[in-house]
């Protein structure tokens, strides 16, 4: 990739990547309720979601996904399903994401690297935006597995540096609100913003 082109790739993407969407308020609000070192899990499952997504859209596998689109839409239904059960026990400050409950247990490693996996994987605009912008970047006169280790490897550092942000916002808010006047309120806005992601994923 010449640096001309570079110069229009990496702005571009820096663009989409902090532009608040479900993976971003996903890390949000795992950064209040299970804390920014924890929520780190969920971004690298997510960050395979997307480095998938992102290879299967230059290669054309997305194209048959699209055309094919019942397993795609059970991945979605069950994944933001998912997060819609998790923001209601957030909301109603219960199970192992709610901040009062984080001494009696954690939700487990893989399960948060799972949520960001779904997140990726079952989010339409990330299909679209990459099946879109990443095919014009591709030189079809070199070789397509270095292109794309090296596209890929952007992607991911942008994408990674969006969601430590996000996470890092929603943690630091934690921080501020976390006497015990305010967890309630922390928990109901942590379950709430859950729960929109959810109910984002499943109807988008």
């Amino acid at each position: 990739m010449s640096s001309s082109v570079l110069m229009v790739f990496v702005p571009t993407f820096i663009a989409v990547s902090l532009t608040p969407g479900m993976c971003m308020t996903l890390a949000m609000s795992l950064g209040m309720s299970v804390g920014l070192k924890r929520a780190l899990w969920m971004m690298f499952g997510e960050l395979i979601g997307v480095g998938i997504v992102a290879i299967l859209s230059v290669i054309g596998v997305a194209v048959v996904m699209l055309q094919f689109p019942a397993f795609f839409i059970a991945l979605k239904l069950i994944g933001g399903l998912y997060l819609v059960y998790l923001g209601l026990q957030l909301w109603r400050s219960r199970g192992k994401m709610a901040i009062c409950s984080a001494k009696k247990g954690e939700i487990s490693r893989k399960a948060l690297a799972l949520q960001g996996f779904v997140t990726a994987i079952a989010n339409p605009k990330g299909w679209a935006f990459f099946i879109a912008l990443l095919p014009p970047f591709i030189d079809p006169e070199k070789p397509l597995v270095i292109q794309l280790f090296f596209i890929v490897s952007i992607i991911l550092s942008i994408e990674f540096s969006s969601l430590l942000l996000y996470a890092l916002g929603g943690s630091s808010l934690k921080r501020v609100l976390q006497e015990p006047r305010h967890v309630k309120i922390l928990n109901k806005i942590a379950g709430a913003l859950m729960m929109g992601v959810g109910i984002w994923l499943m109807f988008e």
